[in-house]
């Protein structure tokens, strides 16, 4: 038996990968198109490792897909392949549409293809995983409860809609061919090895570096915080006793806004790597013009998995921030290795006065 898992290198999924072999032998096919967040080095640990084969290819490679599910025959295919952050999304949406949809289009045909051709027993047992995110469901208002499943879908910007797309999909695979799939949500994840684009390693990086902290707007964009082990292992519950055809929300119900989020990493920074001028990190914060079509809240709840599933996170948020703030001061190597002249570029461009 063995598990394909798409964006196996990349944040979430390189987390996956590793929080899974280190609960089973089970082998994992991990397929990769290597872009900028995409990180080989995530995974250097299992180098050697007879379990875990690293391909580096796209998820909209039928043949390739093909190839890989004919070789090795899993028994599951979770995709965590995608193009994620909103800023690259509203500058360049291109490359959003061609993963999130038209990547997962072409999986799903070769995934189809590959399960009607099974046994029986093996296509009954057979599972499709989608990882999805609570930012189809749109924007929240202040007060009002948190998106449940089912709910419908608004997005608002080019990323969250290719991911709606994407999850239609999904959805109709289920409902025309039968394919058995499963649809999560997460929140915001945080924790190591995530690419410093997004807000906590990013402001980890330029606060070391002693540079401006970026927060869009006045800092209050609320949203819920998942530590990513957290998600890993709700993933990996929904994958051993989700029902087909069903979604799941992964959350953790611990909503910060921006500012609160950056405050409390200038805090732990001031503790632990206090500046050489004395002065406290949090003077660094700086507010900037806000990016088009931001959403103001993102809140999912989680109820379903836990009540059906036994799931709930482990991870109160000020322990998973303390975790992953102490991740990145231990490994500055991995962060110069990922932050490169194309890196620097894009904050430039991104975060300019």
């Amino acid at each position: 038996m063995s598990i394909l898992v798409t964006g196996g290198a990349g944040f979430i999924g390189s987390n996956f990968v590793l929080a899974w072999l280190g609960h089973t032998d089970e082998p994992v096919i991990n397929l990769d198109k290597l872009t900028y967040a995409g990180h080989a080095g995530n995974l250097d640990s299992l180098q050697g490792d007879p379990r875990h084969q690293l391909v580096h290819g796209d998820i909209a490679d039928t043949r390739l897909v093909a190839r890989l599910l004919q070789a090795h025959r899993p028994r599951a295919v979770l995709n965590f392949a995608a193009e994620s952050h909103v800023d690259r999304a509203i500058r360049g949406p291109d490359a959003f549409i061609q993963t999130n949809v038209t990547g997962t289009f072409q999986l799903l045909e070769a995934v189809r293809l590959y399960w009607q051709a099974l046994d029986e027993p093996a296509r009954k047992g057979f599972r499709y995983v989608q990882i999805s995110t609570d930012e189809v469901y749109g924007s929240l208002d202040p007060q009002a409860p948190a998106f449940a499943e089912g709910g419908p879908y608004r997005p608002n910007n080019p990323y969250s809609a290719s991911k709606a797309a994407g999850d239609h999909l999904v959805r109709a695979y289920l409902h025309t061919y039968g394919l058995p799939v499963l649809t999560t949500h997460c929140p915001n994840n945080y924790g190591p090895r995530q690419f410093p684009e997004k807000l906590i390693p990013l402001l980890i990086h330029q606060a070391l570096a002693g540079k401006p902290l970026p927060l869009y707007g006045d800092g209050s964009h609320v949203r819920d915080w998942l530590y990513v082990d957290d998600h890993c292992a709700g993933v990996r519950r929904v994958l051993q006793a989700g029902e087909p055809g069903q979604v799941y929300h992964i959350g953790a119900s611990q909503e910060r806004s921006n500012l609160q989020v950056a405050q409390a990493v200038c805090t732990l920074l001031d503790a632990w790597r206090p500046r050489s001028d004395g002065r406290p990190h949090g003077d660094l914060i700086t507010f900037v013009q806000d990016r088009p079509g931001h959403d103001r809240r993102y809140a999912i709840d989680a109820g379903k998995i836990r009540r059906q599933l036994g799931w709930q996170p482990e991870h109160a948020f000020d322990v998973g921030l303390h975790a992953t703030v102490q991740w990145y001061l231990d490994h500055p190597q991995w962060v110069a290795s990922v932050a490169g002249g194309a890196y620097r570029h894009w904050l430039q461009t991104q975060y300019a006065p």
